[in-house]
């Protein structure tokens, strides 16, 4: 297992693997044998980014059992997705903030986002699989009285593509079995969310399989695989967390 991110240290953007309090410093592309630099800087002193420039998140709606057993929905025969603005991205630790033209409730969404490694198209499960770098926390942000707004048209892009709604990372973790895990989101000191990704309807190497049918999948694009029950509002000031206990844990603020 490795812990990758990205990183600012004293005005520069670095690569970087997560060892205890330190990082050791990488160069070259993550996603093409990137080479250790022998130097190492202290978590504590660095700039979390994102840790991936993806070319486009895809989104999963209904991908999880017990949330489409609570909502009454049928349970999708192949993946329901859109794609979530690449404005959107934000960062562990940075400030997820209410867009000006909208005064509804906005929600948290805590998701497992798989995080592509190679090219791949048209792919089976099995070269799907191998297409998967490694995994990372979401909270996929969400204005939702926008979603459903007009009886005629569902807005999913639209109300979740406002700048600061797409927050992934801190890391991207390789060689671990999500399947095993739960997602976790903590507001405010109280858990919200707490469900198994094997609850998953859909799961990794057949949603790479799916979705690569439609769409080319590039190295650094993210799927993030939806959601299940508990999904809530926050309230402006409201600290919002995203854990995944062996892929990480993503922290923001809400204003």
């Amino acid at each position: 297992m490795a812990q990758w991110l990205r990183f600012q240290h004293q005005g520069k953007s670095s690569l970087g693997q997560v060892q205890g309090d330190q990082i050791a410093v990488y160069s070259g592309d993550l996603f093409k044998d990137p080479k250790p630099t022998g130097e190492t800087v202290k978590l504590a002193d660095v700039t979390i980014d994102i840790p991936c420039i993806p070319s486009k998140m895809v989104a999963m709606v209904d991908n999880f059992y017990a949330l489409v057993t609570k909502l009454e929905h049928a349970v999708p025969a192949e993946p329901l997705y859109f794609l979530k603005g690449n404005n959107s991205f934000l960062a562990a630790n940075q400030i997820i903030r209410t867009p000006k033209s909208y005064t509804g409730k906005v929600v948290y969404e805590g998701e497992l986002g798989i995080v592509i490694g190679k090219h791949v198209h048209e792919a089976d499960e099995s070269e799907a699989a191998k297409a998967i770098f490694g995994y990372t926390c979401i909270n996929d942000v969400t204005a939702i009285e926008i979603l459903n707004r007009d009886p005629g048209y569902a807005q999913w892009t639209r109300s979740k593509s406002f700048n600061t709604f797409g927050v992934f990372g801190p890391y991207i973790t390789t060689d671990i079995d999500p399947s095993k895990l739960s997602i976790k989101t903590i507001l405010n000191d109280q858990e919200r969310q707490n469900y198994p990704i094997a609850d998953m309807i859909f799961p990794p190497a057949k949603l790479v399989s799916l979705i690569s049918q439609d769409v080319p999948l590039e190295p650094g694009d993210i799927i993030a695989c939806g959601t299940s029950v508990g999904v809530g509002s926050m309230k402006p000031g409201s600290n919002v967390s995203i854990i995944i206990d062996g892929v990480g844990r993503l922290d923001n603020r809400f204003e």
